[in-house]
């Protein structure tokens, strides 16, 4: 088999949350376990930094990991969905994964995989923990997949847990309320193990602070223990909430005797997409016209990114729109302005959200817009539409913002 047909095998043969919803989730860490005994514990050979959190969570580890690098260590950054190829989950100082690697590791563990039904991400977590105990990473910053207490990273004893926020996403799995989120997310927080959280919300603070009290573990929120503003490489003004929690979560990391410069700080967060290749954080990827795309998909993360596109300039506001079938438009599409025109699409994923269903949802509220075939027939439609002193705005799934990057 060579790499394609390896990753064919990969995404066909094996379940996806990302792709197949909640015939992807386990509800526990059973085969997780086996697989990282099989592996010979590649994940007790390397530091890490566990990250979760409902938004942010991967801005926040593309940060560090940028600093990290600018500091001279050699660092693991495990992170997802990608976007284009599935090798940008993986990465050490930035670079992919090799091809090489992948072949080999999917090759030997093949009937492994396949007797224990193990799920698309249980193989590829196992995969970025073996890569990483081979390469011999300084450190490596692990995203949680999806929750905490149950996601396959919660294998690992970090350096420090960090938690992002916490908003209404999944609720599918992981509970109808807040509480029930935090409760799920707090799962990551370990015995002794300092834990940052990035931002202090009353609904559920006690939640993690019961929590690391109850495991020792020192807890800091970090927009209260930072006051200093940073610039930061990517953008969007939700940004600088990810990087107070960044530098709170380096503060700690310092005491723990890793060392970080005043100016290597200030490099790593001026550097990040240039140190880790993140792309589609309110990315500007044409001037003229204006073409920004964000990978935000649920409530909390929309008011941000839609608050900051309605203080854009433009005469006229053009969004193409796509979802998945199990967001529910009702509870977001009031967040959506209706001074725009929209361009509404199905993401390639059998997940997607069927185009019809997605425009009479919102065309029975008064948006103005049409339906199109695929992503890139609606994007190619609003370019020939807009005039320069126009905006095009992408989004609604990180599955849309990858099929036009």
């Amino acid at each position: 088999m060579n790499y394609d047909e390896i990753t064919l095998w990969m995404f066909s043969k094996l379940p996806m949350y990302q792709r197949q919803g909640n015939v992807a989730y386990k509800k526990d860490l059973i085969r997780t376990e086996l697989l990282l005994n099989h592996l010979n514990s590649p994940h007790k050979h390397f530091k890490s930094i566990h990250i979760g959190g409902t938004n942010g969570k991967g801005s926040t580890a593309h940060m560090i990991a940028s600093v990290f690098q600018e500091s001279g260590y050699k660092v693991g950054l495990y992170t997802s969905p990608h976007l284009i190829d599935f090798r940008e989950r993986i990465l050490i100082n930035g670079c992919k994964i090799s091809k090489e690697f992948i072949i080999r590791f999917v090759k030997q563990n093949k009937d492994f995989f396949e007797s224990n039904h193990l799920s698309f991400f249980e193989m590829t977590v196992g995969m970025a923990f073996k890569y990483f105990s081979k390469e011999k990473v300084d450190v490596a910053i692990i995203e949680v997949g999806l929750g905490g207490r149950l996601d396959s990273t919660n294998i690992i004893n970090p350096e420090i847990s960090i938690i992002t926020n916490i908003g209404m996403d999944h609720t599918e799995f992981l509970g109808d309320t807040l509480q029930k989120i935090a409760t799920e997310k707090a799962g990551i927080i370990k015995r002794n193990v300092p834990v940052i959280i990035g931002e202090r919300q009353t609904e559920v603070e006690n939640i993690f602070i019961s929590k690391a009290n109850s495991l020792n573990s020192d807890i800091y929120f970090a927009d209260e223990g930072i006051d200093q503003t940073i610039p930061c490489s990517l953008g969007g003004e939700y940004q600088q909430k990810n990087v107070k929690t960044a530098l709170q979560s380096l503060k700690v990391l310092q005491s723990k005797g890793f060392y970080f410069s005043d100016n290597q700080i200030t490099e790593g967060l001026i550097k990040i997409q240039k140190n880790t290749g993140l792309r589609g954080r309110w990315e500007l990827i044409s001037k003229t016209p204006k073409i920004i795309c964000d990978t935000a998909h649920n409530r909390e993360g929309l008011i941000l990114v839609l608050n900051q596109l309605q203080k854009e300039s433009y005469e006229t506001l053009h969004i193409v729109l796509g979802m998945v079938s199990d967001k529910s438009v009702e509870s977001i599409i009031d967040l959506f302005p209706k001074k725009a025109i929209y361009y509404f699409c199905k993401p390639n994923i059998s997940r997607g959200m069927d185009v019809e269903i997605l425009a009479d949802k919102f065309l029975k509220f008064g948006y103005i817009g049409a339906q199109y075939s695929s992503v890139n027939a609606a994007f190619k439609n609003a370019k020939q539409q807009c005039s320069i002193q126009d905006l095009i705005f992408v989004g609604g799934s990180t599955f849309v913002v990858a099929e036009v990057i």
